[in-house]
């Protein structure tokens, strides 16, 4: 993925949609369908694709963390309720 600081102008629509400059996504891989999360920051909103090569990259990040036994752990108190 290649940065740049080339700076685009979009405008809302009636229902607060916007259009993302073809350049964009194209270069963060983002097709019809692709779902973003859509964080507030004290710079403004702040948009990340969620994309195949996104969830790819996550493989092996909560290794050795526990977090299997944590899950495990609470869908059983769940069950017990």
């Amino acid at each position: 993925m290649i940065t740049t600081l080339k700076a685009d102008t979009v405008n809302f629509g009636a229902k607060g949609q916007v259009v993302i400059p073809r350049r964009l996504r194209r270069e963060f891989e983002i097709e019809e369908g692709t779902r973003a999360s859509v964080v507030s920051t004290p710079e403004g909103i702040l948009l990340k694709p969620i994309t195949r090569t996104y969830i790819k990259s996550l493989r092996g990040s909560l290794k050795g963390t526990k977090a299997m036994e944590t899950f495990m752990a609470e869908r059983k108190r769940e069950r017990d309720l």
